[in-house]
């Protein structure tokens, strides 16, 4: 039976939620929209939501095959995928495996330089304070996440970065850092959610070091099509949808 798109429920920087005739299910539609530095800087990438779209629920599906819940039902169509309904936890969750962006800027150490084990870091989903960096006594205080709840979400996050680098290492990709996000189905299971992409992952060239993800956006580097196009090419073998 065809999955119905109702109307549309959020509409964040990168990605619209549509709901469907059925409660515990979503759409997710994937946009050409690039934002950064908290939404101040906007424009477009073109095809970037049909590669997001295919980049991220392949992930998903490897993560699915390594024991890893996610969110994801089923890909629908070039731009739409269908996902469990989640209440989203309000930490994002960012695994870093080489120093870069602003982690360089925080302690001083310079890009690029591998760190001796991935570090786990914690941001408050909150746009309006500009998704301030927290800790774990932050997250009790401010209640978003059980203790017990965290041990598992860092669990996961810590399992997934294993597989995404030896998955990634074998395609000549470093895998510098990326953001998680994590929600509860409508039975209290947590599983991994939003996308995992270009534009929510530092994707390295391993020789050369270019830069294949959004911060080619960011940073004014131009080619920003380019690298989204070879991520998919190195990620599913062919770099055109």
């Amino acid at each position: 039976m065809e999955m119905v798109k109702r109307k549309m429920i959020y509409e964040g920087k990168a990605k619209q939620i549509f709901s469907t005739d059925q409660d515990d299910q979503v759409i997710v539609h994937f946009k050409d929209d690039a934002t950064a530095f908290n939404g101040q800087k906007k424009g477009q990438i073109t095809g970037k939501g049909k590669i997001n779209n295919k980049i991220s629920n392949f992930f998903f599906e490897l993560l699915e095959e390594k024991g890893i819940k996610t969110h994801l039902i089923k890909e629908l169509n070039e731009r739409d995928s269908m996902v469990k309904k989640v209440d989203i936890i309000l930490v994002e969750v960012v695994m870093r495996n080489i120093v870069a962006g602003s982690l360089s800027k925080r302690i001083g150490i310079e890009e690029g330089v591998v760190l001796d084990k991935p570090v786990l870091e914690y941001y408050y989903k909150d746009d309006n304070l500009g998704d301030p960096l927290i800790n774990n006594f932050h997250i009790e205080v401010l209640e978003l996440a059980t203790g017990s709840d965290l041990e598992k979400i860092n669990e996961m996050a810590f399992k997934i970065n294993k597989i995404l680098k030896e998955f990634l290492d074998k395609r000549e990709i470093d895998l510098v850092d990326f953001k998680l996000e994590f929600g509860y189905t409508g039975d209290g299971e947590i599983v991994l959610a939003d996308e995992i992409s270009p534009d929510t992952c530092r994707f390295w060239d391993s020789n050369t070091k270019e830069k294949l993800d959004k911060d080619r956006f960011r940073r004014d580097l131009g080619d920003v099509e380019s690298a989204y196009k070879e991520m998919l090419k190195r990620i599913i073998g062919k770099g055109e949808l």
